[in-house]
Protein backbone atom coordinates (compact mmCIF):
# COMPACT_ATOMS: atom_id res chain seq x y z
CA UNK A 1 0.00 0.00 0.00
CA UNK A 2 1.18 3.53 0.13
CA UNK A 3 1.85 3.51 3.58
CA UNK A 4 4.31 0.97 3.04
CA UNK A 5 5.75 2.24 0.15
CA UNK A 6 6.65 5.66 2.17
CA UNK A 7 8.35 3.62 4.95
CA UNK A 8 10.38 1.72 2.82
CA UNK A 9 11.57 4.87 1.44
CA UNK A 10 12.87 6.32 4.43
CA UNK A 11 14.58 2.80 5.30
CA UNK A 12 16.47 3.10 2.23
CA UNK A 13 17.69 7.08 3.19
CA UNK A 14 20.81 7.61 3.71
CA UNK A 15 22.49 5.81 7.00
CA UNK A 16 18.70 4.30 7.49
CA UNK A 17 17.69 0.65 8.11
CA UNK A 18 18.59 -0.61 4.60
CA UNK A 19 22.56 0.78 4.96
CA UNK A 20 22.61 -0.48 8.57
CA UNK A 21 21.97 -3.93 7.59
CA UNK A 22 24.41 -4.39 4.08
CA UNK A 23 26.79 -3.04 6.68
CA UNK A 24 26.33 -5.45 8.94
CA UNK A 25 26.43 -8.36 6.58
CA UNK A 26 29.71 -6.65 5.21
CA UNK A 27 31.32 -6.70 8.56
CA UNK A 28 30.37 -10.15 9.64
CA UNK A 29 29.80 -11.85 6.39
CA UNK A 30 26.22 -13.74 7.01
CA UNK A 31 23.26 -12.90 9.55
CA UNK A 32 24.29 -14.60 12.48
CA UNK A 33 23.05 -12.49 15.77
CA UNK A 34 20.80 -10.08 13.54
CA UNK A 35 17.94 -10.48 15.99
CA UNK A 36 19.41 -9.60 19.15
CA UNK A 37 21.12 -6.45 17.38
CA UNK A 38 17.60 -5.15 16.28
CA UNK A 39 16.13 -5.43 19.18
CA UNK A 40 19.07 -3.44 21.01
CA UNK A 41 18.68 -1.13 18.42
CA UNK A 42 14.85 -0.76 18.02
CA UNK A 43 14.58 3.37 16.84
CA UNK A 44 16.20 2.20 13.43
CA UNK A 45 12.83 0.24 12.21
CA UNK A 46 10.79 1.72 15.08
CA UNK A 47 8.15 4.12 11.90
CA UNK A 48 7.07 1.13 10.67
CA UNK A 49 5.41 -0.72 14.14
CA UNK A 50 4.14 2.37 15.14
CA UNK A 51 2.14 3.11 12.27
CA UNK A 52 1.05 -0.88 12.95
CA UNK A 53 3.18 -2.72 10.07
CA UNK A 54 5.37 -5.43 10.78
CA UNK A 55 9.13 -4.98 10.20
CA UNK A 56 10.16 -8.62 8.15
CA UNK A 57 13.40 -9.29 7.22
CA UNK A 58 14.57 -12.64 5.36
CA UNK A 59 17.56 -13.78 3.37
CA UNK A 60 18.47 -14.37 0.12
CA UNK A 61 16.58 -17.21 -0.02
CA UNK A 62 13.21 -15.91 1.94
CA UNK A 63 13.84 -17.38 5.40
CA UNK A 64 12.51 -15.19 7.92
CA UNK A 65 15.43 -13.76 10.22
CA UNK A 66 13.45 -11.01 11.65
CA UNK A 67 9.57 -9.71 12.50
CA UNK A 68 9.15 -6.76 14.60
CA UNK A 69 6.48 -8.30 16.51
CA UNK A 70 7.15 -12.33 17.49
CA UNK A 71 4.46 -14.97 16.84
CA UNK A 72 1.76 -12.20 15.11
CA UNK A 73 3.13 -13.19 11.58
CA UNK A 74 3.53 -16.63 10.17
CA UNK A 75 7.37 -17.28 10.37
CA UNK A 76 7.95 -19.51 7.55
CA UNK A 77 9.75 -18.33 4.27
CA UNK A 78 8.70 -15.75 2.20
CA UNK A 79 7.80 -16.40 -1.74
CA UNK A 80 11.20 -15.03 -3.28
CA UNK A 81 9.20 -13.83 -6.79
CA UNK A 82 6.55 -11.42 -4.25
CA UNK A 83 9.55 -10.19 -2.53
CA UNK A 84 11.65 -9.08 -5.40
CA UNK A 85 8.36 -7.09 -6.58
CA UNK A 86 7.47 -5.99 -2.62
CA UNK A 87 11.08 -5.80 -0.65
CA UNK A 88 13.90 -4.00 -0.56
CA UNK A 89 16.91 -6.12 -1.93
CA UNK A 90 19.75 -6.26 0.86
CA UNK A 91 22.63 -5.72 -1.43
CA UNK A 92 26.34 -6.57 -0.85
CA UNK A 93 28.84 -6.00 -3.31
CA UNK A 94 26.31 -6.24 -5.83
CA UNK A 95 24.92 -9.42 -4.75
CA UNK A 96 21.13 -10.03 -2.77
CA UNK A 97 21.72 -11.06 0.57
CA UNK A 98 18.59 -10.34 1.90
CA UNK A 99 15.04 -8.35 1.73
CA UNK A 100 13.33 -5.80 3.97
CA UNK A 101 9.37 -5.68 3.63
CA UNK A 102 6.18 -4.50 5.65
CA UNK A 103 3.16 -6.29 6.30
CA UNK A 104 -0.13 -5.52 7.34
CA UNK A 105 -0.89 -7.24 11.06
CA UNK A 106 -3.55 -10.69 10.32
CA UNK A 107 -5.88 -9.15 12.64
CA UNK A 108 -6.25 -5.78 10.43
CA UNK A 109 -6.71 -7.93 7.26
CA UNK A 110 -10.37 -8.85 7.24
CA UNK A 111 -10.44 -5.06 8.82
CA UNK A 112 -8.85 -3.76 5.86
CA UNK A 113 -11.06 -5.73 3.37
CA UNK A 114 -14.14 -4.58 5.18
CA UNK A 115 -13.24 -1.25 5.05
CA UNK A 116 -11.93 -1.22 0.86
CA UNK A 117 -15.49 -3.35 0.68
CA UNK A 118 -17.28 -0.37 2.12
CA UNK A 119 -15.04 2.30 -0.11
CA UNK A 120 -15.94 0.35 -3.06
CA UNK A 121 -19.52 0.22 -2.72
CA UNK A 122 -19.60 3.62 -1.57
CA UNK A 123 -17.75 4.54 -4.63
CA UNK A 124 -20.05 2.45 -6.54
CA UNK A 125 -23.13 4.11 -5.47
CA UNK A 126 -21.51 7.53 -5.64
CA UNK A 127 -20.17 6.63 -9.52
CA UNK A 128 -24.28 5.34 -10.00
CA UNK A 129 -25.58 8.79 -9.01
CA UNK A 130 -23.12 10.88 -11.03
CA UNK A 131 -24.09 8.79 -14.10
CA UNK A 132 -27.74 8.99 -13.68
CA UNK A 133 -27.51 12.96 -12.80
CA UNK A 134 -25.08 13.05 -15.74
CA UNK A 135 -27.86 10.94 -17.94
CA UNK A 136 -29.90 13.44 -16.63
CA UNK A 137 -28.57 16.95 -17.44
CA UNK A 138 -27.24 15.49 -20.67
CA UNK A 139 -30.57 15.01 -21.68
CA UNK A 140 -31.48 18.14 -20.94
CA UNK A 141 -29.04 19.92 -22.47
CA UNK A 142 -29.75 17.80 -25.64
CA UNK A 143 -33.37 18.79 -25.91
CA UNK A 144 -32.31 22.29 -25.34
CA UNK A 145 -29.38 22.09 -28.30
CA UNK A 146 -32.14 20.10 -30.29
CA UNK A 147 -34.56 22.78 -30.34
CA UNK A 148 -31.92 25.61 -30.08
CA UNK A 149 -31.20 23.67 -34.03
CA UNK A 150 -34.60 22.90 -34.95
CA UNK A 151 -36.08 25.75 -33.97
CA UNK A 152 -34.64 27.95 -36.75
CA UNK A 153 -35.35 25.45 -39.32
CA UNK A 154 -38.71 25.28 -38.45
CA UNK A 155 -38.82 29.23 -39.07
CA UNK A 156 -36.95 29.10 -42.45
CA UNK A 157 -39.71 26.06 -43.65
CA UNK A 158 -42.30 28.45 -42.41
CA UNK A 159 -40.74 31.59 -43.96
CA UNK A 160 -40.70 29.73 -47.03
CA UNK A 161 -44.19 28.43 -47.43
CA UNK A 162 -44.83 32.13 -46.71
CA UNK A 163 -42.14 33.11 -50.30
CA UNK A 164 -44.34 30.14 -51.88
CA UNK A 165 -47.51 32.04 -51.15
CA UNK A 166 -46.33 34.94 -52.95
CA UNK A 167 -45.60 36.87 -49.52
CA UNK A 168 -42.60 38.32 -50.75
CA UNK A 169 -41.59 41.09 -48.00
CA UNK A 170 -40.99 38.12 -45.50
CA UNK A 171 -37.46 37.47 -43.83
CA UNK A 172 -36.24 35.36 -41.19
CA UNK A 173 -34.18 36.27 -37.41
CA UNK A 174 -30.56 35.62 -37.76
CA UNK A 175 -29.62 33.64 -35.19
CA UNK A 176 -28.61 30.11 -33.99
CA UNK A 177 -25.24 28.20 -35.14
CA UNK A 178 -22.72 29.38 -37.79
CA UNK A 179 -24.21 27.26 -40.22
CA UNK A 180 -27.82 28.11 -39.52
CA UNK A 181 -27.22 31.85 -39.69
CA UNK A 182 -25.66 31.15 -42.76
CA UNK A 183 -28.68 29.24 -44.00
CA UNK A 184 -30.77 32.37 -42.89
CA UNK A 185 -28.46 35.04 -44.45
CA UNK A 186 -28.89 33.07 -47.91
CA UNK A 187 -32.38 33.27 -47.50
CA UNK A 188 -33.08 36.46 -46.42
CA UNK A 189 -31.03 37.53 -49.74
CA UNK A 190 -33.03 35.19 -52.03
CA UNK A 191 -36.06 36.62 -50.64
CA UNK A 192 -34.99 40.55 -51.28
CA UNK A 193 -33.82 39.41 -54.74
CA UNK A 194 -37.24 37.99 -55.48
CA UNK A 195 -38.82 40.83 -54.01
CA UNK A 196 -36.98 43.36 -56.22
CA UNK A 197 -37.14 40.96 -59.21
CA UNK A 198 -41.61 41.36 -58.83
CA UNK A 199 -41.20 44.88 -58.03
CA UNK A 200 -39.59 45.43 -61.43
CA UNK A 201 -41.54 42.94 -62.83
CA UNK A 202 -45.05 44.77 -62.10
CA UNK A 203 -42.84 48.17 -62.79
CA UNK A 204 -42.12 47.07 -66.59
CA UNK A 205 -45.86 45.78 -66.86
CA UNK A 206 -46.73 49.27 -65.80
CA UNK A 207 -44.28 51.16 -67.87
CA UNK A 208 -45.59 49.01 -70.71
CA UNK A 209 -48.68 49.43 -70.73
CA UNK A 210 -48.38 52.92 -70.17
CA UNK A 211 -45.92 53.35 -73.34
CA UNK A 212 -48.18 51.79 -75.34
CA UNK A 213 -50.95 53.26 -74.49
CA UNK A 214 -50.40 56.87 -75.55
CA UNK A 215 -49.35 56.33 -78.80
CA UNK A 216 -52.48 53.64 -79.36
CA UNK A 217 -54.55 56.58 -77.81
CA UNK A 218 -53.12 58.55 -80.50
CA UNK A 219 -54.05 56.71 -83.31
CA UNK A 220 -57.20 55.52 -81.43
CA UNK A 221 -58.50 59.78 -81.11
CA UNK A 222 -56.68 60.24 -84.82
CA UNK A 223 -59.05 57.48 -86.48
CA UNK A 224 -61.36 58.46 -85.08
CA UNK A 225 -61.69 61.91 -85.99
CA UNK A 226 -61.09 60.99 -89.20
CA UNK A 227 -64.02 58.98 -89.43
CA UNK A 228 -65.94 61.65 -87.69
CA UNK A 229 -64.72 63.76 -90.47
CA UNK A 230 -63.20 66.57 -87.56
CA UNK A 231 -59.90 65.90 -89.60
CA UNK A 232 -59.58 65.21 -93.19
CA UNK A 233 -57.45 62.21 -94.56
CA UNK A 234 -54.96 63.71 -96.68
CA UNK A 235 -51.21 63.23 -96.52
CA UNK A 236 -50.37 65.25 -93.65
CA UNK A 237 -52.60 63.16 -91.27
CA UNK A 238 -51.86 59.66 -92.64
CA UNK A 239 -47.74 60.94 -92.04
CA UNK A 240 -48.68 61.29 -88.19
CA UNK A 241 -50.80 58.39 -87.79
CA UNK A 242 -47.65 56.38 -89.75
CA UNK A 243 -44.69 57.91 -87.10
CA UNK A 244 -46.97 56.85 -83.93
CA UNK A 245 -46.83 53.26 -85.66
CA UNK A 246 -43.44 53.88 -85.86
CA UNK A 247 -42.61 54.78 -82.54
CA UNK A 248 -44.80 51.64 -81.35
CA UNK A 249 -42.59 49.65 -83.83
CA UNK A 250 -39.57 50.96 -81.77
CA UNK A 251 -40.81 50.03 -78.57
CA UNK A 252 -41.47 46.47 -79.61
CA UNK A 253 -38.03 45.84 -80.98
CA UNK A 254 -36.60 47.55 -78.18
CA UNK A 255 -38.41 45.60 -75.69
CA UNK A 256 -37.42 42.59 -77.11
CA UNK A 257 -34.33 43.65 -77.31
CA UNK A 258 -33.80 43.76 -74.26
CA UNK A 259 -35.28 40.62 -72.98
CA UNK A 260 -33.01 38.83 -75.59
CA UNK A 261 -29.92 40.57 -73.01
CA UNK A 262 -31.88 39.68 -69.95
CA UNK A 263 -32.31 35.98 -71.28
CA UNK A 264 -28.62 36.04 -72.15
CA UNK A 265 -29.39 35.28 -75.71
CA UNK A 266 -28.56 38.67 -77.48
CA UNK A 267 -26.12 37.53 -79.94
CA UNK A 268 -22.68 38.93 -79.96
CA UNK A 269 -20.32 38.55 -83.63
CA UNK A 270 -17.05 39.66 -81.54
CA UNK A 271 -14.16 40.18 -83.91
CA UNK A 272 -11.44 42.85 -83.42
CA UNK A 273 -12.50 46.19 -83.96
CA UNK A 274 -10.52 49.70 -84.98
CA UNK A 275 -12.63 51.31 -82.78
CA UNK A 276 -11.65 55.14 -84.68
CA UNK A 277 -12.77 53.77 -87.80
CA UNK A 278 -16.21 53.13 -85.91
CA UNK A 279 -16.38 56.42 -84.28
CA UNK A 280 -15.57 58.44 -87.67
CA UNK A 281 -18.35 56.36 -89.85
CA UNK A 282 -20.97 56.96 -86.67
CA UNK A 283 -20.36 60.90 -86.36
CA UNK A 284 -20.66 61.26 -89.95
CA UNK A 285 -24.23 59.95 -89.90
CA UNK A 286 -25.02 62.37 -87.36
CA UNK A 287 -22.98 65.69 -89.06
CA UNK A 288 -25.75 66.84 -91.48
CA UNK A 289 -28.54 66.48 -88.44
CA UNK A 290 -26.29 68.90 -86.48
CA UNK A 291 -25.03 71.28 -88.26
CA UNK A 292 -28.97 71.84 -88.81
CA UNK A 293 -29.56 71.84 -85.38
CA UNK A 294 -26.25 74.45 -85.05
CA UNK A 295 -24.34 72.29 -82.54
CA UNK A 296 -20.79 71.31 -83.48
CA UNK A 297 -19.70 67.85 -83.52
CA UNK A 298 -15.83 67.15 -82.22
CA UNK A 299 -13.94 64.30 -82.29
CA UNK A 300 -10.73 64.08 -79.77
CA UNK A 301 -9.17 60.89 -81.04
CA UNK A 302 -6.10 59.28 -78.97
CA UNK A 303 -3.53 58.02 -81.77
CA UNK A 304 -2.41 54.57 -82.22
CA UNK A 305 -5.76 52.78 -80.63
CA UNK A 306 -5.64 49.27 -79.55
CA UNK A 307 -8.28 46.89 -80.85
CA UNK A 308 -11.36 45.61 -79.29
CA UNK A 309 -12.82 42.28 -79.00
CA UNK A 310 -16.34 43.53 -79.89
CA UNK A 311 -19.56 43.37 -82.44
CA UNK A 312 -18.91 46.39 -84.44
CA UNK A 313 -23.17 46.51 -85.15
CA UNK A 314 -23.81 45.93 -81.84
CA UNK A 315 -20.80 48.97 -80.71
CA UNK A 316 -22.31 51.30 -83.11
CA UNK A 317 -25.77 51.10 -81.87
CA UNK A 318 -24.14 52.51 -78.35
CA UNK A 319 -22.70 55.19 -79.83
CA UNK A 320 -25.45 55.91 -82.00
CA UNK A 321 -27.87 56.21 -79.27
CA UNK A 322 -25.44 58.15 -77.08
CA UNK A 323 -25.38 60.82 -79.48
CA UNK A 324 -28.59 60.66 -80.46
CA UNK A 325 -29.42 61.45 -76.89
CA UNK A 326 -26.65 64.09 -76.74
CA UNK A 327 -28.56 65.77 -79.68
CA UNK A 328 -31.80 65.70 -78.34
CA UNK A 329 -30.80 67.38 -74.96
CA UNK A 330 -27.92 69.92 -76.22
CA UNK A 331 -29.39 73.35 -77.42
CA UNK A 332 -28.39 75.44 -80.47
CA UNK A 333 -24.57 76.48 -79.84
CA UNK A 334 -24.36 73.68 -78.06
CA UNK A 335 -21.14 71.20 -78.59
CA UNK A 336 -20.81 67.52 -78.49
CA UNK A 337 -17.23 66.01 -78.09
CA UNK A 338 -16.08 62.41 -78.92
CA UNK A 339 -12.97 61.44 -76.98
CA UNK A 340 -11.32 58.22 -77.03
CA UNK A 341 -8.03 57.26 -74.68
CA UNK A 342 -7.02 53.85 -73.45
CA UNK A 343 -4.62 52.39 -70.71
CA UNK A 344 -3.05 48.88 -70.06
CA UNK A 345 -5.95 46.87 -70.16
CA UNK A 346 -8.87 48.85 -71.55
CA UNK A 347 -10.06 51.56 -74.21
CA UNK A 348 -12.66 54.24 -72.79
CA UNK A 349 -14.97 56.06 -75.73
CA UNK A 350 -16.69 59.32 -73.99
CA UNK A 351 -19.26 61.42 -75.07
CA UNK A 352 -19.49 64.91 -73.59
CA UNK A 353 -22.23 67.41 -74.04
CA UNK A 354 -22.90 71.09 -73.44
CA UNK A 355 -27.00 70.43 -72.76
CA UNK A 356 -29.56 70.36 -69.84
CA UNK A 357 -27.50 67.76 -67.98
CA UNK A 358 -29.27 65.42 -65.59
CA UNK A 359 -29.80 66.36 -61.81
CA UNK A 360 -27.58 64.43 -59.11
CA UNK A 361 -30.93 62.63 -57.97
CA UNK A 362 -31.31 61.22 -60.47
CA UNK A 363 -28.14 59.68 -61.78
CA UNK A 364 -28.56 56.52 -59.96
CA UNK A 365 -31.76 56.12 -62.13
CA UNK A 366 -30.69 56.71 -65.71
CA UNK A 367 -29.88 53.44 -67.13
CA UNK A 368 -33.58 52.17 -65.84
CA UNK A 369 -35.99 50.64 -68.33
CA UNK A 370 -38.58 53.01 -69.23
CA UNK A 371 -37.00 55.89 -66.89
CA UNK A 372 -37.21 59.57 -67.93
CA UNK A 373 -35.32 62.64 -66.24
CA UNK A 374 -38.72 64.64 -66.93
CA UNK A 375 -41.21 63.59 -64.39
CA UNK A 376 -44.17 64.02 -67.06
CA UNK A 377 -42.85 61.45 -69.21
CA UNK A 378 -42.52 64.01 -72.15
CA UNK A 379 -42.43 62.27 -75.27
CA UNK A 380 -41.15 65.69 -77.29
CA UNK A 381 -37.79 64.08 -77.12
CA UNK A 382 -39.30 61.48 -79.15
CA UNK A 383 -37.30 58.13 -77.18
CA UNK A 384 -38.96 55.49 -75.75
CA UNK A 385 -37.31 55.44 -72.58
CA UNK A 386 -35.09 52.30 -73.24
CA UNK A 387 -32.19 53.47 -75.27
CA UNK A 388 -29.82 53.80 -71.80
CA UNK A 389 -31.51 50.23 -70.48
CA UNK A 390 -30.08 48.54 -73.92
CA UNK A 391 -27.21 50.48 -74.20
CA UNK A 392 -25.98 49.48 -70.56
CA UNK A 393 -26.74 45.89 -71.58
CA UNK A 394 -24.68 45.80 -74.53
CA UNK A 395 -21.71 46.96 -72.92
CA UNK A 396 -21.91 44.97 -70.11
CA UNK A 397 -22.01 41.86 -72.69
CA UNK A 398 -18.90 42.94 -73.82
CA UNK A 399 -17.16 42.48 -70.39
CA UNK A 400 -17.10 46.66 -70.19
CA UNK A 401 -18.68 49.01 -67.93
CA UNK A 402 -20.27 52.62 -68.73
CA UNK A 403 -21.03 55.30 -66.45
CA UNK A 404 -22.69 59.38 -66.12
CA UNK A 405 -21.51 62.25 -64.95
CA UNK A 406 -23.59 65.16 -64.68
CA UNK A 407 -23.73 68.30 -62.02
CA UNK A 408 -27.38 68.37 -63.48
CA UNK A 409 -26.41 72.43 -64.15
CA UNK A 410 -27.71 74.01 -68.38
CA UNK A 411 -24.76 74.21 -70.49
CA UNK A 412 -22.45 72.11 -68.48
CA UNK A 413 -24.55 69.01 -69.96
CA UNK A 414 -23.22 65.30 -69.04
CA UNK A 415 -20.71 62.63 -70.03
CA UNK A 416 -21.03 59.04 -70.69
CA UNK A 417 -17.97 57.01 -70.85
CA UNK A 418 -17.81 53.30 -71.70
CA UNK A 419 -14.92 51.40 -70.79
CA UNK A 420 -14.27 48.09 -72.80
CA UNK A 421 -11.45 45.69 -72.39
CA UNK A 422 -8.71 45.15 -75.06
CA UNK A 423 -8.91 42.71 -77.34
CA UNK A 424 -6.47 40.30 -76.09
CA UNK A 425 -8.55 40.93 -72.68
CA UNK A 426 -11.74 40.45 -73.54
CA UNK A 427 -13.66 37.86 -72.64
CA UNK A 428 -14.23 34.45 -74.90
Amino acid sequence: GIRESIILQDYQSEGGLVDGLQDYYKEHGNWDGLESVLLSNSETFAVGPRLGLILIITDAEGKVLFNSTPGSVNSDARDINSLTTTAVPLRVAGQIKGYVSLEEPPAQLPLRANQSHFILEGLSTALLIVAVTGGIIGLFFGVLVSRSLTAPIQRLAEAARAIGARNLSRRVKVEGTVEVMDMANAFNEMAAALEQTETLRRNLVADVAHELRTPLTVLQGNLLAILDEVYPMDNVEVARLYDQTRLLSRLVDDLHELSQADANQLKLDLHPVQLDDLVNTTVAKFSSLAEAEGISLQIDMAPDLPLVMADSGRLSQVLHNLLNNALVHTLKGGQIKIRTSYSSDKLSLQVKDTGDGIPIENLPYIFNRFYRVDPSRNRNTGGTGLGLAIVKAIVEMHGGHINVMSEGKAGQGSTFTVELPLAQKAPI
